[in-house]
């Protein structure tokens, strides 16, 4: 489907949708334009070799048995242990390294504890120019790691950016990454903000230049060209951050993008709300002046297979094909040997894929990466141990192990878990989590004791700090939530999967205020210029905003395909999450935290 002539139209979106019809591969013809293959993504970009930065070597010193033996036991969460080592040091007389070096183990000590506000404290009075750098290099590292988890976006990556100018050579990529991949994060309203006060020349560039990412795509690789020749030695020039050196080198000629979706079956719902977000971006686009490809919009429920419908979208000249966006539909592509075109499917299969050709890249609503980003949601907030309630079945046996994983990679402790399975269950799951029946069993064996009936209010356990709700529905969690306050710890923060809110208001959500959730940027306001866009198209699907969103994320990186040749460099602002590639070609999205206030869906 081409639009000659969209800038008659108001609501690009909806003449999409009007089209949508002459759209369907029974009445599309052949491209009669050579289209340019986008190319397959690699693992990872080699990356220029940098400058020489300072030893790790830490300067000799006779404690050095201390603390190896301390470091140990950090490395393994044993605060414990560490602290017993770091007793065995002299109250006074240590060197200046020494002494430092026992203040920055007690700050991560803290830190494991859950004392980060102590621990960041103690940071700051290292800050001594006398200090070895490799010592120095060691506490900044901490520090901007305890940033990243805290969310502090724009002061991570300006920290990151200072430990770079001085860092290891074989650091280096890992450090412009960072810088870039917060700067991402950071909302265009802040990095205007930070602009005008910011004196140092090479992060003020950077400033500039995550503002020019977020230009048009028309206008954007102009703009990328002028600011690399004004900043030609700065360290994002070259290569670009993020896989934005791809968008100066990749044709210009528009190709032809296969769409694969259900449409007339029982996903039919489904597969009209992807397309109508990625219709909404494609018109979106071009009417910021960019170029459009042609559009071949196949129905899935009108295919032999997926393997059949991804033949007759390479025979009709397709240049890239998104979809499907079933499971089973990604599995069988996933076994073909021949795939002459690339594919961004809309959903995530567990197999390894056989190596075929052009790439198969998976982008998805996958709930396992809203379990990895909940976990660093509540470690970042100084949280070590967790209760876990999951529902029985495939769906916690998916997510809970996740979940689990991440959390203990980070340093948390898993108290207690429990699942459920009916509405029935609810109450006795909680109970039982909570320990309530001890509680309840001491207290009877002390009226037993004393043969008199004493005042009693149960007690939960004391050993959590957090509770993982990993309902699947919101029905599901509206009912678990005041079962908590109501078995005494409605104290305790409350985290949640996004598989809690549909996305449609609804006064019922009362009953989830104070959870904290990983939410997509879509649903908290993210590009209200496409989602206004979307709405005055009529276009449907509003009761399934979330596949609008990915949607409208396919068109994202279908249209920024190249830039996944970086790797693990390539960084997308997506409206499903901050977008990057992991080495199996799986788009991982990480999302951003919301709460419930009123009943409401907020930014937290």
């Amino acid at each position: 489907m081409r639009d000659t002539n969209s800038r008659q139209h108001k609501h690009p979106a909806l003449l999409a949708l009007l089209l949508l019809p002459l759209a369907l591969s029974g009445c599309a013809g052949k491209s009669s334009k050579k289209e340019v293959e986008p190319e397959a993504p690699v693992v990872e970009k080699q990356q220029p070799k940098p400058q020489q930065g300072i030893s790790l070597t830490l300067p000799p010193s006779s404690y050095s048995g201390v603390f190896n033996s301390a470091e140990q036991s950090l490395a393994q969460f044993d605060w414990m242990q560490a602290s017993v080592a770091l007793e065995k040091l002299p109250p006074q007389g240590l060197s200046i390294n020494d002494s430092t070096y026992q203040a920055y183990l007690q700050a991560r000590i803290s830190y494991i504890r859950g004392d980060q506000a102590g621990a960041l404290a103690q940071l700051e009075r290292l800050n001594n120019p006398a200090v070895d750098p490799a010592m120095r290099y060691r506490i900044l590292t901490f520090k901007h790691y305890m940033l990243d988890m805290q969310g502090d976006t724009l002061s991570c990556a300006m920290l990151a950016d200072q430990i770079m100018r001085t860092a290891p050579g074989n650091t280096v990529p890992a450090w412009k990454r960072s810088v870039w991949r917060n700067l991402e994060k950071t909302e265009t309203g802040q990095l205007s903000a930070a602009l005008p006060t910011a004196t140092d020349p090479q992060w003020r560039g950077w400033l500039n230049l995550a503002l020019i990412s977020r230009d048009s795509a028309s206008t954007l690789p102009g703009q990328l060209s002028q600011w690399r020749n004004a900043h030609p030695q700065h360290p994002a020039a070259k290569p670009l951050p993020g896989g934005l050196d791809y968008l100066l080198t990749q044709g210009t000629q528009p190709g032809k993008v296969a769409i694969m979706l259900p449409l007339s079956g029982d996903l039919a719902a489904a597969g009209k709300a992807v397309l109508n977000g990625f219709l909404a971006a494609y018109y979106e686009n071009r009417a910021s002046g960019a170029a459009g490809d042609e559009l071949l919009v196949i129905d899935m429920d009108k295919a032999a297979s997926a393997s059949s419908a991804y033949q007759q979208a390479v025979q009709q000249g397709a240049t890239i094909v998104v979809g499907p966006l079933s499971k089973d539909n990604v599995a069988d592509l996933a076994t073909q040997l021949e795939r002459p075109v690339p594919i961004l499917a809309l959903n995530r299969i567990d197999q390894v894929l056989p190596a075929a050709g052009s790439a198969l890249v998976q982008l998805s609503l996958a709930p396992e990466d809203d379990a990895r980003s909940i976990a660093e949601l509540a470690f970042g907030t100084g949280a070590r141990r967790a209760l876990i309630i999951s529902p029985a079945g495939d769906w916690g046996a998916k997510v809970e192990p996740v979940l689990r994983e991440r959390w203990t990679t980070l340093g948390g402790t898993i108290a207690d878990s429990v699942t459920y399975t009916t509405y029935d269950d609810y109450s006795s799951s909680v109970k039982s989590l909570l320990s309530l029946a001890d509680s309840e069993q001491r207290a009877k064996e002390l009226r037993d004791l004393l043969a008199t009936n004493i005042e009693f209010s149960p007690r939960r356990r004391q050993d959590a700090d957090v509770i993982f709700l990993l309902s699947r529905t919101s029905t599901e969690a509206r009912s678990i939530k005041p079962l908590l306050a109501f078995h005494y710890a409605g104290n305790l923060p409350v985290y949640a999967l996004s598989s809690i809110y549909s996305g449609v208001p609804d006064e019922r959500n009362q009953d989830l205020n104070g959870i904290i959730l990983a939410e997509t940027p879509w649903l908290l306001g993210a590009n209200p210029g496409l989602r206004v866009t979307l709405a005055s198209a009529d276009a449907g699907g509003g009761s399934l905003p979330q596949l609008n969103a990915l949607g409208a994320d396919a068109y994202l990186v279908q249209a920024g395909f190249s830039r996944l040749q970086s790797g693990a460099d390539a960084i997308f602002r997506g409206n499903t999450g901050l977008l990057t590639m992991d080495p199996n070609l799986t788009i991982q999205r990480e999302l951003s935290a919301a709460t419930f206030d009123g009943g409401e869906l907020k930014a937290y």
